[in-house]
């Protein structure tokens, strides 16, 4: 990609730039303002060089080491004096003139040229500590330079010991101080300030209102920067007002390599930050084709004094972070690294990367470049790639994620089953021990999780619903799914669509909880909401679970037999994806009432209207049943204090946990 600028487009306010032209635009605006090559060096002590990116090559002063030393207890001898040295006929070395006692790291007398370790010789005469003060008697013969670390062994003076550009280690600390080097010549920490803007927001530790938000961006973003190398320094909060963030913008940007301004990014009346920008210095672009992060602000600012620009000056480069926690975080990794990277001389971070077939279809916007968030495991032979919640505030699916899926600009969507590139944030060795869980989220599978970690093992679930958990099975893509699927014909769960979905394939079916469902209600219960046949009533509304789900299925089961018209129902169309969303969306107001578990309705202080039970299972093919991977879950099914912990969840029954309900297949 070029180094020169190219013409300022007519519009660059919200309008999508694609990335790579981004990127362009941006490192021709550095280099033309000297800003696109390392930082200068400065010296540090061994002891603060841990992590810091070496500015020149680093030669050996001294070689090391620096004589010929014992590699071991014993004496040193001339090698060809031991010539013929056997049991039959052993060898006598006279001490001082023939063999001399050394402990390991002593040096060589000149003469010597091997060590003949002390349990290998039979002293003569009287002995001083264990030491021959005679002779030593030789059964075997030495080699010459045997159990001698010779000069120049490990390095030799004038060898280059590290590159430039090198993140140095632990390791590379004790072979720098054995050359002879005390100090080492590293590049400048880049120095990044993070300012945060919004009316809204409140610091860490304050009990937000309704309407106020915590600001925890800038604190993972001054992570991000302190991990890759950079120095970063948190401002306080700035509220929704132009002339307050330009002045924390010039005050900030005359001490920093690089501003990050965090939200007021996008074009609403109180977004602030590209105004700032273009009253200050320029806007680069404004919208960049990615998402999440669409809103990115790249820019140029220039220091100021007393309130005025100091054209003199070099100008800082600025990045506007969207506000979202996802695209404040991807913006991160996409914008900051690479030029953190280029300012300490070292490459940008290239994940590892592996092929994995995607559990589910995925729908893309075909104008931009779209980052998905997935689990990884490996079921079988080959790596599957669960995707994660989406939205761009949904910052735990960036914790629980183990990569992402790059979905390129002009896609509209990934087929399920078909293979991807994950960029892995975690280590395939880490994913090799990971249990890849479908279907039906339920809270025990969080507990089973967090127990498994403790034990060395992994799990990671994604919320298909339970009969998208038993498809998943089908294609091989997970090694169990938890389903509760009544029914209705039997009353019986889970094994009809066990026959139904997966009719060839070996299946064990073990019982993890009986729960109880029923409607979870605001506290107090104001609108006196008894049974499912409130539902239809008008001042009602509710919020149901997604197709496919277990839930939904009771729930239709139930209401078919209380010849309740689902059409009737205030709400029925409106969907979530899991027990405690459905509980948020009560909680919150969104909703008088939606069908959920008791645990549920308690973590969020509601109250519950119980109507019945269900089971709860997990069905797993025989072939990962049998497995070392699945053992440590199996045992933890029988673990009484594990059941305990279940059984204190309210509304939990642990009685089927671990039992084998069914069989099916050979």
């Amino acid at each position: 990609m070029s180094d020169r600028p190219e013409p300022a487009p007519e519009k660059v306010y919200l309008h999508d730039v694609p990335l790579a032209r981004a990127w362009d635009r941006f490192r021709a605006a550095l280099a033309a303002e000297g800003l696109w090559q390392a930082l200068e060096a400065e010296e540090v002590p061994l002891d603060q060089a841990l992590g810091r990116i070496t500015a020149e090559p680093v030669w050996a002063r001294v070689s090391s080491p620096h004589y010929h030393a014992a590699a071991m207890d014993g004496y040193a001898v001339r090698a060809q004096t031991s010539d013929g040295a056997s049991d039959r006929s052993p060898v006598s070395l006279q001490i001082d003139s023939q063999a001399q006692y050394v402990d390991t790291g002593d040096p060589l007398p000149d003469w010597a040229d091997a060590v003949v370790p002390i349990e290998e010789v039979e002293p003569v005469g009287a002995t001083d500590r264990g030491r021959a003060t005679e002779a030593v008697l030789l059964r075997a013969a030495v080699a010459p330079w045997g159990h001698v670390r010779a000069l120049g062994e490990d390095m030799v003076v004038t060898e280059l010991v590290l590159p430039a550009g090198h993140q140095v280690r632990p390791v590379d600390l004790g072979a720098v101080a054995g050359c002879g080097h005390d100090r080492l010549r590293v590049r400048r920490r880049p120095s990044v300030g993070i300012i945060p803007t919004g009316s809204e927001l409140v610091p860490i530790g304050r009990t937000p209102a309704s309407g106020e938000i915590l600001e925890y961006n800038s604190l993972v973003l001054a992570g991000q920067v302190d991990s890759w190398g950079g120095q970063a320094r948190r401002y306080p909060i700035v509220a929704d007002d132009l002339d307050r963030i330009r002045e924390a913008v010039l005050q900030a940007a005359a001490s920093h390599d690089l501003l990050l301004v965090n939200a007021g990014s996008s074009a609403g009346l109180e977004d602030f930050t590209a105004r700032v920008i273009a009253q200050v210095g320029e806007v680069l672009a404004h919208g960049v084709a990615v998402r999440p992060g669409h809103p990115v602000i790249l820019g140029l600012i220039r220091p100021a004094s007393a309130g005025e620009l100091a054209e003199n000056r070099k100008a800082t480069p600025v990045i506007g972070v969207p506000g979202f926690p996802v695209s404040a975080a991807l913006t991160g990794e996409i914008f900051v690294e690479p030029l953190l990277a280029r300012w300490l001389g070292r490459p940008a971070r290239e994940p590892e990367r592996l092929q994995a077939a995607l559990t589910r279809k995925v729908h893309s916007s075909q104008g931009d470049d779209e980052y998905l968030r997935v689990t990884v495991g490996r079921v079988g032979d080959r790596w599957v790639a669960a995707p994660l919640p989406r939205g761009a505030g949904v910052i735990t699916s960036l914790v629980r994620a183990d990569g992402l899926v790059l979905i390129p600009a002009g896609i509209q969507g990934v087929e399920a089953g078909e293979q991807v590139e994950v960029r892995l944030y975690r280590s395939t060795a880490e994913l090799e021990r990971t249990i890849v869980a479908l279907g039906s989220h339920d809270l025990s599978l969080d507990l089973l999780a967090q127990e498994l970690a403790q034990r060395g093992a992994r799990l990671t679930s994604a919320n298909l619903g339970s009969q998208g958990g038993l498809i998943a099975l089908s294609r091989g893509e997970a090694h169990l799914a938890g389903s509760h699927l009544l029914d209705p014909e039997s009353g019986e769960f889970n094994l009809a669509y066990i026959r139904k979905y997966l009719p060839s394939l070996p299946i064990v079916v073990v019982g993890l909880v009986l729960r109880q469902q029923g409607l979870m209600v605001a506290a107090g219960n104001p609108k006196s909401i008894r049974s499912l046949a409130d539902l239809v009533r008008p001042e009602v509304s509710f919020i149901n679970r997604q197709r496919g789900s277990g839930t939904r299925l009771l729930l239709d089961y139930q209401l078919e037999q209380l010849g309740v018209d689902r059409s009737q129902v205030q709400g029925y169309r409106r969907e979530e994806f899991t027990h405690m969303m459905i509980a948020a969306a009560v909680s919150s107001g969104r909703a008088d009432c939606g069908l959920g578990i008791q645990a549920a309705a308690e973590a969020l202080g509601l109250g519950f209207v119980p109507l019945m039970q269900e089971r709860y299972d997990l069905v797993v093919p025989r072939q990962h049943f049998e497995s070392p991977l699945l053992s440590p879950l199996l045992q933890l099914l029988h673990d009484e204090g594990f059941r305990q912990m279940i059984g204190g969840l309210k509304g939990y029954d642990p009685a089927p946990m671990g039992r084998i309900i069914a069989e099916f297949g050979e």
